[in-house]
């Protein structure tokens, strides 16, 4: 296993992301999107290469309407604990937003084959690498904070002491730069992504309790907060633009008819629920993807009659709160997992769908650009 390291580069406004030019990100206060990406909801699905993929009454390819809730994932019949017992190492517990390994399972399991490649650009502890290579995939993945770097190469370290002797590599530095970022190997390779964006710091975090110091939360949020190059950092709108780039860059690594599932929930700003998953159906479609299916991933054990909750102590807090205020909010008990995928056939010029023109991005790593070239770390597998 080689490690690898890349520059960090600061991030792109909205006006220079089509350029590549980099300024510097105003410190601005989150505030909600406007409505021209949720306006393109209403929208067709945007075709990617071949009108072939997108011919009235086949199936998905043929439909125009937005993607029904198709399936319920089962995800949380045992505790987010559970499922990680003896898989990761301690220091995973730290970070904000680990999504449920079940989840990539089922995804993984479903949407992919035996030594087939899956990727994560914001891969977090490794839990999309952890799983695929523990279901026999290969794997690599991308993260922006070194230190979740490390703990994904010991998660990953952990999976080969257990036996798996996989082929999973992480790279350093911001899914923006993807195409720039992941070597030429990887170019139209995976037949599965699996990521999600970060989002909601109310949704995240650990509480403890001190005498006299009250319920105190931590670990909800990513990294220092001053640095604008994180995308929880910069404001919703500009995490919804910064994370349509890394979805239009996805396609350059997706083989043909490959898939993106992306994981998220709708989650509550000052008591107002924030559509975030139809939000990155209009960012999916803004990309050239094809939105194929939206499920529903359980974040409560599904019992005989019931569903049994697994919020968190604050999240059960908050809600309570608010109902003892009159606003009689709920629980959320579920992810929502949209499905995407790139053209099933090649374009007319002979390259694959699911790949795009690398041209000017590729130039700049040839001429040795600084943050280009992974730089290798650690030792070899």
């Amino acid at each position: 296993m080689t490690r690898h390291h890349t520059t960090r580069t600061s991030a792109d406004t909205d006006a220079n992301a089509s350029t590549g030019t980099t300024d510097a990100i105003d410190d601005e206060p989150t505030r909600h999107v406007p409505r021209t990406p949720t306006d393109a909801l209403d929208a067709p699905p945007t075709a990617v290469d071949d009108p072939a993929d997108t011919t009235p009454g086949d199936g998905p390819r043929g439909d125009r309407s937005e993607p029904p809730a198709v399936s319920v994932w089962t995800t949380a019949q045992n505790d987010a604990k559970t499922q990680r017992k003896n898989t990761y190492v301690p220091e995973s517990t730290a970070h904000p937003a680990k999504m449920l390994p079940e989840v990539v399972r089922h995804a993984v399991t479903h949407y992919t084959r035996p030594g087939e490649l899956v990727l994560d650009p914001m891969c977090g502890v490794g839990t999309t690498l952890v799983e695929a290579v523990r279901l026999g995939r290969r794997a690599v993945g991308v993260e922006y904070e070194p230190h979740w770097v490390d703990v994904a190469y010991a998660n990953l370290d952990l999976a080969r002491q257990h036996g798996i002797d996989h082929d999973a590599q992480v790279f350093h530095g911001d899914a923006r730069q993807l195409v720039t970022l992941l070597p030429d190997e990887y170019v139209g390779q995976a037949a599965l992504v699996v990521t999600s964006p970060p989002y909601g710091a109310s949704t995240h975090g650990q509480v403890s309790v001190a005498p006299g110091a009250g319920v105190q939360k931590y670990h909800h949020r990513y990294g220092n907060t001053l640095d604008r190059g994180n995308l929880p950092n910069i404001g919703h709108h500009r995490l919804l633009a910064g994370f349509t780039r890394i979805l239009t860059a996805l396609r350059t690594f997706l083989r043909p008819g490959g898939h993106i599932a992306v994981t998220i929930r709708p989650w509550r700003e000052h008591a107002e629920l924030i559509d975030l998953p139809s939000q990155i159906l209009a960012c999916g479609r803004a990309a050239g993807l094809i939105p194929v299916e939206r499920n529903v991933a359980l974040l409560a054990r599904a019992a005989a009659t019931d569903l049994v909750a697994r919020g968190s102590f604050f999240q059960r807090d908050f809600i309570r709160k608010q109902r003892e205020a009159g606003l009689p909010l709920h629980l959320i008990a579920h992810e929502d997992v949209l499905v995407f995928r790139t053209a099933l056939h090649k374009n007319a010029g002979g390259s694959s769908a699911g790949v795009t023109n690398l041209g000017p991005f590729r130039s700049t790593r040839s001429a040795g650009h600084v943050g280009d070239s992974p730089v290798q770390r650690g030792r070899a597998a």
